[in-house]
């Protein structure tokens, strides 16, 4: 018997005894607990769980790959471990979907039913599972009852509150009764808009106990943005919160806007029920009721103990991203190979073990709260951080090392903006100083484009390694104190690129972090860069002879076919969007919609989005490049590059920046020069950046992620070069995931006053 063996026997034999064998009578246990039962008694004697599968632990285990040196290059063990994932995807897969509980066991790791269509991938297709007892039950019943899985911590209402993992699946079998009561039931729709709090985390695994599907949205959506969304997957059940708390001074009011989305739906859902936030409580309407009588009244003994058994392929959650029509794209979450691949990631990518605490500071209404704050920590035994609150202003810029110090958190996810919000306000980082991070063992940093210069400040003043003027920082000695960047997407669920830190303790096996690098690929992304054709600008030519770039040179980032587990497997009632938007353009890949390159080391560099490459006489400059240089400036905190329309060079780069909140040691026009010269130096005159064209404002318009909103920045900037028209009102369409409205307002009026004094181009 193999250690990999023994290691399954000893959590086998550590395990409690299966849901049917606490449930009495045995009638009323569920048809899936009975069927789970089976199973893990037959693991009892075969620890390995799948007799079909006759596995060598190199295959999965990543102590049998080996980091390879010689005078030419370094293969890293991550580079050993994709390229057999690559190889070997069946034996690969099926061995990670090993560390999942199932119903019923895969026989197969993948399927392509319908070649003509081979982006259609079926993953485990005849695996069956329930996504809630992976999070939850089995913990339960494998002896971490006792342990905390959830950490609400709350600045803006002053609260921190813990649930062990008995406590938080009592309440989820809580919701579920609910939900049941009010007809759910498998393939059923449920809306949930309720914000950062832990009832949200609840209706999202009672949905999955019950085979239900979620949909997500982000508490203070507005009411016609909400209104898409409701009548796209018709819920049957609403589940919201009375309000959100941005601060101790600021209360969004949630109900009125939900309110204001029934209104226009055609389709309205059988119940509402509404969280009462002390902080705010609202009239309900006829035929609603409150979380407390719904929920929380339900006593023990009236508690349904089931789940539901649902095929791999089965949808767990709908979560929308913002479509190029107006109408949003509903992506589609398959349960079972989304459940194998954020198990697998915890560990190899994110270096977090059963029973540590990961933090990922997002909202539950973006991937990240979805991934990684609710079901990839649960589902792998570890302790889950919800954060109700902000870098800075919650109350000072001290939360985020509060927080990472208080909780002991053992690695810990933010967005680029977060560290140059930080960077912004505490330039020099004398909060951090009052904290112990010594705990943390890695951080990661995702949702756009982490720029060299804010990952250095963020390695200098965090870990004390300064790396001024470096692009590579080496992980010396034992991993601990690594600060990562990492790529993927809403769509993809789980990442594409990044340093998987997890893989090992020694330092000198894991790929040193290149500033302004996702990182390389992981286990099953064969990722390639697609070189940009003038013919094929628009997203709706179809490029049938694709050809690849050269190391180095930007060009279009692909997945080629067949894309790895977990991601989606379609657009909610839109098959032919599904196709159309990612698989159409390049037969033969997936379209990310990003540009970018591979280096000469084999580092991926996701530099901007498709749409955020400016031509410049015939140069394609993307955004991400100046804005690299720009951000280095001691007076900048962050920045904006977008086009201006010029009618000789076609477009001309125009810098929107913030600058730091301190005494300024250049006049406006000094930094403006600076600037330009730097752009023309390490960039190239080509870029035809002129002082004119910088303009200073005090923030950036951002999303509730974090992210710039870079369209609607470019749509002013359009807009008033191209008409001359500057009217009062900014006539371009607030995005619907903006986080403060007022902020388009000043940033119109700052491009207005520009447009006036700049030069006609």
């Amino acid at each position: 018997m193999n250690r990999y063996t023994l290691v399954r026997t000893a959590l086998a034999s550590s395990r409690r005894p299966a849901v049917s064998a606490i449930r009495s009578p045995a009638a009323a246990v569920p048809s899936g607990a009975r069927q789970l039962s089976a199973v893990r008694n037959a693991r009892a004697a075969t620890p390995c769980g799948l007799a079909t599968a006759k596995i060598q632990p190199s295959v999965f285990n990543s102590r049998h790959f080996t980091t390879s040196r010689s005078a030419s290059q370094t293969v890293y063990k991550q580079e050993e471990i994709r390229q057999y994932s690559l190889t070997h995807p069946e034996e690969f897969w099926m061995e990670a979907a090993k560390e999942i509980d199932w119903i019923e066991q895969p026989t197969r790791a993948m399927v392509t039913p319908d070649p003509a269509k081979p982006h259609k991938v079926s993953w485990f297709p005849d695996g069956k599972l329930n996504v809630c007892y992976n999070a939850l039950d089995r913990h339960v019943q494998s002896g971490r009852a006792d342990q905390t899985a959830l950490i609400y911590d709350s600045p803006v209402t002053g609260s921190v509150r813990k649930y062990t993992y008995g406590q938080l699946l009592e309440r989820v079998k809580q919701a579920a009764t609910m939900l049941r009561r009010s007809g759910v039931s498998k393939g059923d729709r449920v809306l949930i808009y309720m914000g950062a709090v832990p009832e949200a985390i609840v209706a999202m695994l009672a949905c999955a106990r019950l085979g239900a599907i979620h949909s997500v949205v982000f508490g203070g959506f507005a009411s016609n943005e909400l209104a898409k969304r409701i009548e796209d997957c018709q819920p049957k059940v609403i589940l919201a919160s009375s309000c959100g708390v941005e601060n101790k001074d600021k209360i969004v009011p949630y109900k009125p806007l939900l309110d204001g989305a029934l209104e226009v739906c055609r389709s309205r859902p059988a119940k509402v029920v509404v969280l009462q936030r002390p902080q705010l409580v609202v009239p309900l309407n006829e035929g609603e009721v409150s979380w407390a009588e719904a929920v929380d009244a339900i006593e023990d003994n009236e508690l349904y103990h089931g789940f539901e058994t649902v095929s791999s392929d089965d949808p767990l959650y709908i979560l929308y991203t913002s479509g190029t029509t107006g109408q949003p794209k509903g992506v589609v979450r398959p349960s079972g190979s989304h459940a194998v691949v954020l198990k697998y990631t915890m560990e190899r990518m994110y270096a977090c073990a059963p029973g540590k605490v990961y933090w990922s500071a997002s909202d539950l209404g973006w991937i990240l709260g979805h991934s990684y704050i609710c079901y990839g920590p649960l589902i792998n035994g570890s302790t889950t951080v919800l954060f109700e609150g902000k870098p800075v202003g919650t109350p000072d810029p001290s939360a985020f090392y509060r927080v990472l110090d208080q909780h002991k958190v053992n690695t810990f996810f933010t967005a680029p903006t977060a560290m140059m919000i930080l960077r912004r306000e505490d330039p020099h980082a004398e909060y951090r100083k009052k904290y112990n991070l010594s705990h943390v063992k890695a951080m990661f940093l995702a949702g756009e484009r982490c720029l060299p210069e804010i990952h250095r400040w963020w390695v200098r003043h965090v870990t004390g390694v300064d790396d001024t003027g470096k692009v590579v920082h080496e992980i010396v000695g034992p991993v601990n104190n690594v600060a990562s960047d990492n790529w993927w997407q809403t769509e993809t669920g789980s990442p594409l690129v990044g340093i998987q830190v997890g893989l090992s303790e020694n330092g000198s096996e894991i790929p040193p972090i290149k500033y302004g690098s996702a990182g390389m690929p992981v286990q099953g992304v064969d990722l390639r860069v697609l070189r940009i054709k003038d013919e094929f600008d628009e997203d709706t030519e179809i490029d049938h002879s694709p050809e690849e770039a050269t190391r180095g040179e930007i060009g279009n980032i692909v997945l080629k076919l067949p894309l790895p587990p977990g991601i989606m497997n379609t657009l909610w009632n839109d098959e032919e969007r599904f196709f159309s938007a990612y698989f159409k353009r390049f037969p033969g890949y997936y379209d990310t919609g990003d540009t970018g390159m591979i280096d000469q080391d084999g580092y991926v560099h996701i530099l901007s989005r498709a749409d955020d490459i400016i031509n410049v006489a015939a140069h394609r400059i993307s955004t991400s490049s100046l804005e690299e240089v720009i951000v280095e400036h001691n007076e900048v905190a962050e920045t904006c590059v977008v086009a201006r329309p010029h009618s000789i060079k076609g477009s001309v780069p125009v810098v929107i920046a913030v600058l730091k909140h301190h005494r300024l040691d250049h006049t406006l026009d000094e930094i403006k020069n600076d600037l330009v010269r730097e752009i023309r130096q390490r960039v190239g005159p080509f870029a035809s950046l002129y002082p004119h064209n910088v303009i200073f404002v005090e923030r950036l318009p951002k999303t509730r992620s974090g992210k710039v909103l870079r369209k609607m920045i470019r749509s002013m900037i359009s807009k008033l070069a191209m008409d001359g028209n500057s009217p009062d009102v900014c006539p371009i369409p607030t995005p619907a995931t903006i986080e403060e409205e007022v902020v388009k307002d000043e940033l119109w009026n700052a491009v207005r006053g520009w447009i006036k004094t700049s030069p006609q181009e």
